[in-house]
């Protein structure tokens, strides 16, 4: 598990993809606008049903909540909270702000209910893979084991009081890239909704949170999902049908990896083995909440359907589609 580039959700949705990604641009139908832009390091998309001038304000809302996340989790930045985090919290309490401890409480949440599966303590991990510091050969076992000593959320100390994180070892690290879009995208729309702003599709790198009511004359938001290794296309027959005030998110291994000997290694890490997840399918959660659809098609992609059984039946509101390189 780690910071993903989306396999693709795509939005059947006229104009979402079609703007250029320089700043960003508008495009304006009656009451429909959408404007496409950069955020958090990946394409990103704002369509809405609303006045011309409520979308301007409606888009510096958005774009201020991915910044404000960005400055929180982007692991790139050694001035973000998390990278502040990650060099102090072995030697003393780090004091976390309301939002960061709201992403980390998400993710302590995401490590239970998925048994350890969606683990955001595997920068150690994903450090030694060569994803944030370069490397040409694959990691023998003995590295592996023992990077694997200073991961596992459980030893990461959280005092819920004073909402800080202590590390109990040096070298242990925090990874919000699987959950970082997802609360992002969740607290967009939370901005827009109060706003009075409840039609539209908000779009982050592949990650989609619907907003609670449908387009004039929709009887629903119509998604479809890309076959796995199938970057140009491949788009399976079927549309999945949504109502709105729902989330979907999407997780393969092969549009962010490593080349190492010769063999492409998936970001994606199994917490459990500290290797990269090979796998021939893709996995889709749709959520009522961007955050928490964020991280189940992570830990769904590392488990498979026995994982998604489980987490239908402990979050009632979810689902999810597995779809393989077949496209079956």
């Amino acid at each position: 598990m780690s910071s993903r580039t989306r396999w693709g959700v795509l939005l059947a949705f006229a104009a979402l993809l079609g703007a250029g990604l320089a700043g960003y641009s508008v495009q304006s139908r009656c009451e429909y606008h959408s404007a496409a832009f950069t955020s958090m390091g990946t394409a990103a998309c704002v369509s809405l049903h609303t006045g011309r001038e409520n979308f301007s304000n409606a888009l510096k809302a958005v774009m201020a909540e991915f910044r404000l996340v960005t400055e929180i989790a982007d692991l790139h930045s050694e001035k973000s909270e998390l990278s502040r985090l990650n060099r102090s919290a072995a030697a003393a309490p780090f004091v976390c702000s309301p939002e960061l401890w709201e992403i980390l409480t998400e993710s302590r949440r995401a490590y239970k209910l998925s048994g350890g599966a969606f683990d955001i303590s595997v920068k150690p991990l994903m450090t030694l893979w060569g994803f944030y510091r370069k490397r040409s050969q694959v990691p023998d076992a003995a590295e592996i084991a023992k990077v694997r000593e200073l991961t596992g959320l459980d030893k990461v100390i959280f005092d819920d009081k004073k909402h800080t994180v202590k590390f109990s070892r040096p070298g242990m690290a925090l990874d919000l890239g699987g959950i970082a879009k997802g609360y992002a995208l969740e607290r967009a729309a939370r901005a827009l909704i109060r706003m009075g702003i409840t039609r539209g599709v908000i779009d982050l790198g592949g990650n989609l949170r619907l907003l609670p009511e449908l387009p004039p004359g929709r009887v629903a938001y119509r998604i479809g999902i890309r076959r796995p290794m199938r970057k140009n296309g491949g788009v399976i027959p079927e549309i999945l049908q949504l109502q709105g005030n729902l989330a979907v998110s999407s997780s393969g291994d092969y549009e962010r990896y490593v080349k190492l000997g010769g063999k492409y290694y998936g970001h994606i890490i199994d917490p459990v083995t500290g290797i990269p997840a090979p796998r021939d399918y893709a996995a889709t959660a749709i959520a009522p909440d961007a955050a928490c659809s964020d991280w189940l098609s992570t830990a769904v992609f590392l488990r498979g359907e026995t994982m998604a059984a489980r987490l239908k039946r402990m979050l009632p509101g979810t689902d999810f589609i597995i779809v393989k390189k077949d496209g079956e």
